[in-house]
């Protein structure tokens, strides 16, 4: 009897390790790209920075005048006020430093510069978010973080592993709910070219916002940045979290653990709007 072979039906590939690398990979070179180039007037880049930091600087001193005048504000001190603006001011930093360049789609998509994005192999979007990538923009994200440090040891917080492992993980979560507000937001402009400005409100508006306790707004203003667009786990809930308050709303108080998941389901409503919007694209015709 002749011996006979069976062969193995191939099943799906398996993604490599490098393929789910690769679009950090384009972000990186893409974005040393641009670095390279404003390393090429170093001292221009040094003073844009310096003066990116003293607009943080002088915001986070409006809050300190703010609340030492009134002495506590909604039950918050000056620390406690001042690190829920270093955890809005980090969050949004960080995540305008990485893709807050995608705010520029409709200049893209007047200029036809978006077509040319299209037929590279590299992602339209990680194109779009590592444009202009400019090392300036740490101006905000490094005062920020310093002044969270600065809040953090001046308020009285009893500190347990728990606080010690999330509090980053909400940061984090706030980074990724910023990111995804702007991709989000910048998508409007597949469909009004001038839909930039309509954007910025929630963008850098949402970050005005949240600088600050949200119990001063009232309750509808607060379920509204929850609910709707939620704001409120960029820097409101961490903040709650990390000192142990009730909501001064009386909101659920599981909600303090819930940024991660509100971060991945963002995130995962940005792809999809993307995708969306890209469909839907017609060029310039130009």
């Amino acid at each position: 009897m002749a011996d006979t072979k069976v062969l193995a039906r191939p099943g799906p590939e398996r993604p490599r390790v490098a393929d789910l690398l690769r679009p950090f990979r384009d972000y990186r070179l893409l974005a040393w790209t641009w670095v390279r180039s404003a390393a090429q007037y170093p001292l221009s880049m040094i003073l844009m920075s310096l003066a990116v930091a003293v607009s943080v600087l002088t915001q986070a001193g409006a809050v300190i005048i703010l609340f030492g005048h009134a002495g506590s504000l909604s039950g918050f001190t000056v620390y406690e006020g001042l690190m829920v603006f270093a955890l809005a001011a980090s969050a949004f930093g960080i995540a305008d430093l990485f893709i807050g360049s995608v705010e520029r789609l409709g200049r893209h998509i007047r200029t036809g510069s978006l077509d040319a994005m299209l037929i590279r192999p590299v992602s339209p979007l990680i194109q779009l978010a590592a444009d202009e990538f400019s090392p300036r923009r740490l101006g905000k994200v490094v005062p920020a973080l310093v002044l969270l440090g600065v809040s953090l040891a001046g308020v009285d917080i009893e500190w347990t592993v728990a606080k010690a492992l999330l509090l980053p993980t909400m940061l984090l979560s706030g980074v990724l709910i910023c990111g995804a507000i702007w991709v989000i937001t910048a998508c409007l402009q597949f469909f009004v070219a001038d839909a930039r400005e309509a954007a910025n409100t929630l963008t850098y508006g949402g970050q005005a916002l949240s600088e600050y306790p949200l119990a001063i707004y009232g309750a509808e203003i607060v379920r509204s940045v929850t609910y709707v667009v939620p704001l409120a786990f960029i820097s409101w809930q961490p903040a709650l979290f990390v000192l142990d308050r009730s909501d001064p709303l009386g909101m659920p108080e599981g909600l303090r653990y819930a940024g991660p998941f509100v971060a991945v389901l963002l995130c995962v409503c940005a792809a999809l709007v993307w995708r969306f919007g890209l469909r839907h694209y017609r060029s310039t015709g130009s």
